[in-house]
């Protein structure tokens, strides 16, 4: 005997499904504009264009075929620094030449437990995209000892930690930021692991971690730490109270852990890093999603202490965003306009400056961005790592590819994140989907 349905119940159990697999698999607007329109000191910026649901274009994370690698621009090579990493996302070069990656991800969130269409659907997201795997919790030593290039040399440096992300030196003391915390610990040169147990340095915000990572610099005389705190949202759709403290970069003083807002309105600053020439600091951000394919630009700016740049209330300086209530023209009409825009939904993530001398002299000085790839565009923005000249400490010409073929099609290889130079004046780039560091060396000319 079968048992009877009312129609309209069966259909409100069937949309949740059917939103969840048209929202998977791909649905929205289309860019009327060029990346390259959204880049630079005066991108372009149309009008919104919110849709009833949004634009997603996510690439199966399908890794790296045997030995194949991304395609390096002509004057460079690439190879495999280390592979067979776990969920790599950051780097920090120690004196000695060792790399520190974080293998890493995102912690448990409270809401997970809860359901829902949205929880549903972001989880399918993370999961097709390789973001979906628990977190290793580690930080691991890679060391090349011969200078072939390649790490031979790989341990577990530090364990049991909690969604790490930034690393800096400072003497003989490693600060490392878990997901909720700034750590110190004491370091060893040519150690290939410290288990001493690490000390508290300052709360950081945590619970629901919309934006987790916590990227942290050291000033250059390791007087102060500075640490990238992104939103607990996308516009602040939670509301503000848990907002508290975050879309900000902090300023910590690592001998008290007292600790002050040094720029805020900053929706997820992830790279952070100092300017060589003009000694400014500059983060690059991840802008907010939802306002189409065109809008709005991830992008990369010099940081002023107490600076606000808008989040959540406007967006590029003064471009309102009418989601947000209640509004605040007090703070929009305060909002610093970004350096550098670095094209829609690029996933702009790591910022690093060059400093070797084994590349070419034009590349002293300028930036180097991983785009960690779009979800919110279509077509598909990011997937690659670029170069912006800087002249004088400002940016001073269009972006260049130095790395690209991490996205083919519907399918991931692999997706960059971190940057960061090495003693020997080449680029490494985790890639978290790829589980590999690549090398990025430039070709003798002929």
């Amino acid at each position: 005997m079968f048992e009877q349905r009312n129609p309209r119940s069966t259909l409100r159990s069937a949309l949740p499904l059917a939103f969840a697999a048209m929202i998977v698999g791909g649905c929205g607007e289309t860019a009327k504009l060029t990346v390259a329109d959204g880049n630079g000191p005066d991108p372009t910026l149309p009008a919104p264009n919110k849709t009833l649901i949004p634009t997603v274009n996510i690439a199966d994370a399908t890794g790296w075929a045997g030995d194949a690698t991304p395609t390096a621009a002509p004057g460079f090579a690439v190879n495999a620094f280390a592979r067979g990493l776990d969920h790599p996302r950051w780097l920090h070069v120690l004196p000695n030449g060792d790399v520190l990656v974080a293998e890493t991800n995102a912690p448990p969130k409270p809401k997970d437990k809860s359901g829902g269409i949205k929880g549903m659907i972001m989880k399918s997201m993370m999961k097709k995209a390789g973001a979906g795997v628990p977190s290793a919790n580690r930080i691991t030593l890679l060391r090349d000892a011969d200078g072939d290039g390649v790490a031979e040399i790989r341990s577990a440096f530090l364990e049991g930690l909690f969604s790490p992300f930034g690393m800096a030196l400072v003497g003989d003391t490693l600060f490392v930021t878990n997901a909720d915390a700034l750590m110190r610990f004491p370091y060893v040169e040519g150690a290939t692991s410290i288990t001493a147990p690490g000390a508290k340095v300052a709360d950081l915000p945590a619970g629901r971690n919309h934006h987790w990572t916590k990227s942290l610099v050291a000033s250059p005389d390791g007087s102060r730490l500075y640490v990238g705190v992104g939103s607990n949202s996308n516009v602040a759709e939670n509301g503000m109270a848990e907002e508290e403290g975050r879309a900000a970069i902090w300023e910590i003083d690592p001998a008290t852990g007292s600790h002050r807002l040094f720029a805020t309105g900053l929706r997820n600053p992830v790279g952070i890093a100092w300017q060589p020439e003009s000694g400014a600091l500059w983060t690059a951000v991840n802008e907010r999603d939802e306002l189409g394919s065109d809008l709005v630009p991830d992008y990369m700016t010099s940081v002023r202490d107490g600076g606000f740049y808008g989040w959540p209330y406007s967006y590029y300086g003064q471009h309102v965003d009418v989601r947000v209530e209640p509004p605040r023209p007090d703070l929009v009409a305060s909002a610093i306009k970004p350096d550098y825009a670095l094209g829609p939904h690029t996933g702009s993530l790591g910022l690093a400056f060059y400093t070797g001398s084994a590349w070419p002299t034009r590349y002293v000085g300028g930036a180097l961005v991983g785009q960690h790839g779009s979800w919110n565009r279509e077509p598909p923005s990011g997937y690659r790592l670029i170069f912006v000249p800087f002249t004088s400490g400002i940016p001073s010409g269009v972006p260049e590819e130095i790395l690209t073929g991490f996205r083919v099609g519907d399918e991931a290889r692999g997706r960059p994140v971190g940057v960061a130079v090495d003693v020997r004046g080449a680029v490494l780039v985790a890639d978290d989907v790829g589980n590999v560091i690549w090398r990025v060396t430039a070709q003798a000319g002929p």
